[in-house]
């Protein structure tokens, strides 16, 4: 997504001329070209696919709107497995219509998950729960802290569910590191994203997420709560910016690898 103006053809010669070995995947794009299409694309390249993003969104009320996310998900699994990826990122959705239950629409989650876990195990994929910060909970997350998310992780055997850490959404969070810590000791950080926090936050802010080094978040340092709690996966950058979008994709994505050295490592 740091560089969806690029086809995935585009994408992954991008990656392989620039020397990044890893990427990861969104589902709709992944769909638009083909789900065995892009895997074969992503294998001749001689790449690995890092997450795919994303399933979730099981808060509905209504019977026929959870068994339909629930089937969406069941999906969702099936083209990361078919991807070669063995984590898929749940972002686990909002308030459902009229609702005003905050702990009852977590409740939903877990009730979801109770199907969804092993239906991924089976598959060789794990689910990663995203926290997204607060001001996204009414309509996209009802999960805004690292701990909320491990709460609901630890329902299950940690090589099912963990979580994502990702800098943008947490960062504001002095509890985080702690939890970063507890995810570590039980085996679940599956995931972990970086994006900077700049402000102003454009109108609707869910494209506000900051180039690596513009904002106010110390990067090297959450890469090393990261690593401290043991986590040796890749690291990825997920940068939703319009701005960014409306550049050159490949100048961008030269960019966000040396921001990445200079900020991150």
């Amino acid at each position: 997504m740091t560089v969806k103006q690029l086809s995935l053809p585009e994408l992954t010669a991008a990656c392989r001329e620039l020397g990044v070995g890893h990427v990861g995947l969104w589902r709709r794009p992944v769909q638009s070209y083909g789900v065995e299409a892009t895997a074969k694309l992503v294998r001749d390249a001689g790449l690995t696919v890092t997450t795919l993003c994303r399933g979730g969104f099981l808060t509905a009320t209504a019977p026929a709107a959870r068994a339909a996310a629930l089937a969406d998900n069941r999906r969702a699994v099936d083209e990361a497995a078919t991807l070669g990826t063995d984590t898929l990122v749940l972002v686990s959705g909002g308030l459902a219509a009229g609702d005003k239950d905050l702990p009852g629409a977590r409740e939903r989650i877990a009730d979801a998950l109770t199907e969804l876990a092993p239906y991924a195990e089976a598959h060789g994929v794990r689910l990663a729960i995203e926290a997204l910060h607060p001001m996204y909970a009414a309509d996209r997350c009802v999960v805004s802290t690292l701990t909320q998310a491990l709460d609901l992780a630890e329902r299950f055997p940690a090589h099912q569910v963990g979580v994502t850490v990702d800098t943008y959404h947490l960062w504001w969070d002095d509890r985080a590191p702690a939890e970063i810590a507890r995810a570590g000791a039980g085996g679940r950080i599956h995931s972990f994203q970086l994006a900077d926090w700049t402000t102003p936050l454009p109108e609707g802010v869910l494209n506000g997420r900051g180039q690596l080094g513009d904002g106010a978040i110390d990067l090297r340092e959450w890469k090393r709560h990261v690593e401290a709690a043991g986590y040796t996966g890749p690291i990825e950058v997920e940068l939703f910016n319009e701005t960014l979008w409306a550049r050159d994709g490949r100048e961008v994505l030269a960019e966000t690898a040396r921001r990445f050295v200079a900020h991150a490592l």
